[in-house]
């Protein structure tokens, strides 16, 4: 019978001693071994073997292992080999053990999202928490704890091109996460080094990359078809949703959905009201939960999304948001544009609008673009003509066309002078006793311009830099033309103190994920969004979870004596009181008007204007909609979303010999000093470790981001969450926008690269011996064990760390590694080395019966678990089975009995398919969820009463 091989196991191959740190399976059901090196010649590398191929895969017998002394100060080195052992060991529970702790602020509710994954099979979840509540940390502390777990080694995420550098950031920073970023510099970088048609996807495990990339690049989606991850992360995933045009994006990212376990999508607006796109989004998360997307309730997605709003958790977080302060402020229209605005209520057309050709009547559009700027009328007022005068039919078309002239002669005459609303805005801007106050000296003090056309937009960004008197380079633009590394750059220089940068004008590309918010707390809308979506999602960039100080938000209008254009400015007023109370009281804007889409939003509004509805009956329809479909209801009730009220009980700490990461790496670093010279120092009232990477230190980071390795090695490592936060702080008022310090925790590449290092301290299949003055009776040894029950993919199930005690040459119990450490107080208290062992043989022949005693009792473990999760497991398959029953009565449904061939033979495909999608989660629930019936066992120490 072919040997199940768990992580952590000693493994021989090639006459080499290799750690698995992964076990994979094969097509064939053969086993793929991830390990690293630990014998001489191999010590550190990282190598994958197919123990199908190998002629010899030795798994160690824990009963052969040698004990041995150590006659290090204090067993120092036994010491730091025990600790290694145990901060690999991955739990095995439900509890987080390492997220919490992540350089941030500990806010409950951020935790929910991990915990909520942990309890399902699959770590597959929606975060679809509300603008700026932070999902991105969310995301990471989740990431942290499946890493911890051993299931975090390959990591994919998939973000818009303008946060890779945000996202990177964030995840490296606080969570020390190292993601590759592959934008169109990295791209080009990993052409130039790597061999031609060798997938990057291969060469990097951890790597961050646009949806617009894998889009554009047939390439790059090819690499993907042929990866696989641990994780994946798809940010701003409602733009993945199947609304019924089969879009490449959606094509991806159910690509995505089949290339990994765990699969985390994260949402500020996770469905427009219709079950069908919802439903799309579920069914990326778990392919077997609805058989009808028009119809399923909460049983069917149970446990896949969450979502809170700032109302939800204000409590928590009342220093972390500001109450925002909005303001509509108002310029009297000039004789130039109530001229233009005379001409544009009074225009008939003869054939452009004879027919709706679009969401909205041409008539509009022009007025939507004279709202935004008169150089954004004029362009589309050009624009059209263009594309009338091309038309066969011109003539047809000819009184519009000179009706469309006439307009555009007098949108012209309106230029910055006679641009009330512009001019208004320069007179906000300059007044420096007004509450608005801006100051652009200042470097704190940076300012968000939002405008829906590029036109405008330029406009903006020119005439602001010549009026404002300011440099070229204090004026900054972003929009979604621009390349990703330059929209990454804007973005990056925004939030840096020492950069020039004071004034951006944006369009609504960096209205979705940014943050905007590090030295920025005054926003201009310049023009008022037709969708309350586009409300949330721009004022969200600085009103955010960590904004210091109160959010300064402005809507400019134009007010017009004439009627139609009076009447249309007060529905956008209207809008603008809306978003203001929706985010008072219900937390969702997007429920008045109820169609959860931004073009339908916007649609919504045009009508009223095209209608000639006044601004009163227009608002008396934004009421909260009781919707057909609500996801947030369906999957919650009446039960008020989880809030974190219990998340902090249910956080943990691993077994440790020692009081803190920082304690460890730094008596780690002394023990290795003595081996080799390694240049560092410790200061211990700082928590603080300057290190100086060895070679083989940085060899490991050439496969990381470059920005993670410090330069010229020279690394500073901080065990303080606070002082990590400030550096974060710090790093944007410098040119290295990445923090100079980094995070000294578990989780960091140099700390487990220690781990590695000091495994080494024995010996092929050795164990030290420890004599203890404390703790033990006169003639006890102990041998202590780890113990660790697979499941058939070799991922363990039940871990534990236990004592073999015995009393001279007879066995007296097993001992759990809590009551152990608390009775010999190990790590805890310093201990005297006699050097002087018990008789070898004895302790020798004492191992043999250590083992078979660990494995029964190991055995117990694994039964206790099988009662436990049989329960669990049973209902997991009873529910698949009947989740395909009615995935085949739903396909029944769709094709009655009088089929034509083709229509039968795709009923057939899709059969066949619904077969494959089960059998295939079916097989792996059974090999997640089914342990194996060997517990593997290594022996760690033994100890001994010291005479």
């Amino acid at each position: 019978m072919t040997q199940v091989i768990a992580p952590g196991a000693k493994v021989l191959i090639r006459d080499a001693e290799w750690l698995v740190r992964r076990v994979d399976r094969t097509s064939t059901g053969g086993q793929v071994l991830r390990v690293v090196g630990l014998s001489e010649l191999v010590r550190d590398k990282e190598a994958t073997f197919l123990e199908e191929i190998e002629r010899s895969v030795e798994v160690l017998d824990p009963a052969a292992t040698r004990l041995v002394s150590d006659d290090s100060p204090n067993y120092r080195t036994s010491l730091l080999y025990m600790e290694a052992l145990l901060r690999q060991a991955p739990p095995t529970d439900e509890r987080l053990y390492v997220g919490h702790r992540a350089a941030m602020d500990l806010v409950p509710y951020q935790l929910d999202p991990a915990l909520q994954a942990l309890e399902q099979p699959r770590q597959r979840i929606l975060i679809a928490d509300a603008v700026g509540l932070g999902k991105t940390l969310e995301a990471g502390i989740l990431m942290s704890e499946l890493i911890k777990r051993g299931k975090g080694k390959r990591i994919l995420v998939v973000a818009l091109k303008s946060m890779l550098t945000q996202f990177q950031k964030e995840m490296w920073s606080r969570f020390t996460i190292p993601l590759v970023r592959l934008d169109s510099a990295g791209i080009q970088r990993i052409r130039r080094d790597l061999p031609t048609n060798h997938n990057p996807f291969y060469r990097y495990d951890r790597t961050i990359i646009s949806i617009d990339t894998l889009k554009q690049d047939a390439e790059y989606r090819t690499f993907i078809e042929n990866a696989h991850w641990d994780i994946i992360v798809l940010d701003e995933a409602q733009n993945v949703a199947d609304r019924g045009t089969r879009s490449l994006r959606t094509k991806l990212a159910r690509l995505l959905a089949r290339r990994s376990d765990t699969l985390i999508m994260l949402s500020a607006t996770p469905h427009d009201g219709k079950a069908r796109s919802f439903a799309s989004l579920m069914n990326m998360l778990d392919h077997t939960a609805i058989a009808d997307p028009e119809n399923y309730g909460p049983e069917d997605i149970q446990g896949l999304f969450i979502r809170r709003f700032k109302k939800d958790i204000q409590d928590q977080v009342s220093t972390a948001f500001q109450h925002r302060e909005i303001g509509v402020v108002r310029a009297t229209a000039s004789e130039a544009e109530e001229h233009v605005h005379g001409q544009l209520a009074d225009l008939k057309f003869g054939r452009l609008d004879a027919r709706r050709g679009g969401s909205h009547l041409f008539k509009t559009t022009l007025s939507k673009a004279l709202f935004s700027s008169p150089m954004a009328c004029a362009e589309t007022i050009r624009n059209r003509i263009q594309r009338l005068e091309r038309r066969e039919d011109v003539e047809d078309y000819r009184s519009d066309i000179d009706a469309l002239h006439t307009l555009l002669r007098d949108v012209d005459k309106v230029g910055p002078t006679r641009f009330s609303k512009y001019q208004r805005l320069l007179g906000l801007l300059q007044d420096k006793h007004a509450a608005f106050a801006w100051d652009a000296s200042d470097p704190k003090d940076r300012l968000v311009v939002f405008t829906e056309r590029i036109e405008t937009l330029r406009f903006l960004a020119s005439q602001l830099k010549d009026d404002l008197e300011l440099d070229d380079e204090q004026v900054a633009i972003l929009h979604g033309s621009m390349s990703d590394v330059d929209q990454q750059r804007v973005v990056e220089e925004f939030g840096r103190e020492q950069a020039a940068v004071r004034l951006l004008v944006a369009s609504d590309v960096a209205s979705e994920g940014i943050n905007l918010h590090y030295l920025s707390h005054r926003l201009v809308h310049f023009d008022v969004p037709w969708s309350l979506m586009v409300f949330q999602q721009r004022n969200g960039r600085i009103d955010r979870y960590g904004q210091e100080q109160k959010p300064l938000i402005r809507y400019l209008v134009t007010e017009s004596q004439v009627p139609k254009i009076r009447g249309d400015t007060r529905i956008l007023e209207v809008l603008v009181e809306k978003d203001k109370q929706a985010a008072e009281n219900i937390g969702d804007p997007r429920a008045l008007m109820g169609v959860y889409d931004v073009e339908e939003e916007e649609r919504i509004t045009a009508r009223a204007m095209e209608e000639g509805r006044t601004a009163e009956a227009f608002e008396s329809e934004l009421e909260p909609k009781d919707l057909p479909f609500d996801p947030l209801r369906l999957l919650m009730g009446e039960d008020p979303p989880p809030t974190g009220g219990s998340a902090v009980q249910r956080t943990a700490s691993m077994p440790s010999l020692f009081p803190s990461d920082f304690s460890y790496l730094c008596s780690a670093l002394e023990h290795l000093d003595t081996r080799q010279t390694i240049q560092f120092t410790c200061y211990g009232d700082e928590e603080r470790v300057d290190l100086t990477a060895p070679e083989d230190l940085a060899e490991r980071f050439e496969l990381l981001p470059p920005e993670a390795f410090p330069e010229q090695g020279s690394f500073i490592l901080s065990g303080r969450k606070d002082e990590i936060q400030r550096e974060i702080r710090s790093a944007r008022q410098n040119e290295a926008t990445w923090p100079r310090r980094q995070y000294l925790w578990e989780l960091h590449p140099v700390v487990q690269w220690v781990n590695d290092k000091v495994l080494a301290a024995f010996g092929r299949h050795e164990a030290p011996v420890l004599a203890l003055s404390h703790g033990l009776e006169a003639g006890e040894t102990v041998l202590l064990l780890s113990g660790v029950v697979p499941n058939r993919k070799g991922q363990p199930l039940v871990h534990r760390w236990f004592g073999a005690r015995f009393e001279g040459e007879d066995f007296r119990s097993i001992e759990e590694l809590p009551s152990l450490l608390d009775r010999t107080a190990l790590g805890r208290r310093s201990i005297p080395n006699p050097t002087r062992l018990m008789d070898d043989e004895i302790l020798q022949g004492l191992l043999r019966r250590a083992v078979d005693e660990g494995r029964a009792w190991m055995l117990h473990r694994r039964q206790e678990f099988e009662e436990r999760i049989n329960e669990k497991l049973n209902a997991e398959l009873r529910g698949l089975e009947r989740l395909r029953e009615r995935q085949v009565r739903q396909l029944d449904l769709r094709f009655d009995d009088d089929l034509s061939p083709a229509e039968r033979q795709g009923k057939d495909e899709r059969r066949r398919e619904i077969d494959r999608i089960f059998d295939d989660y079916l097989e792996w629930v059974q090999d997640t969820m089914t342990t194996e019936d060997r517990p593997y066992l290594q022996v760690v120490a033994a100890l001994i009463h010291a005479h």
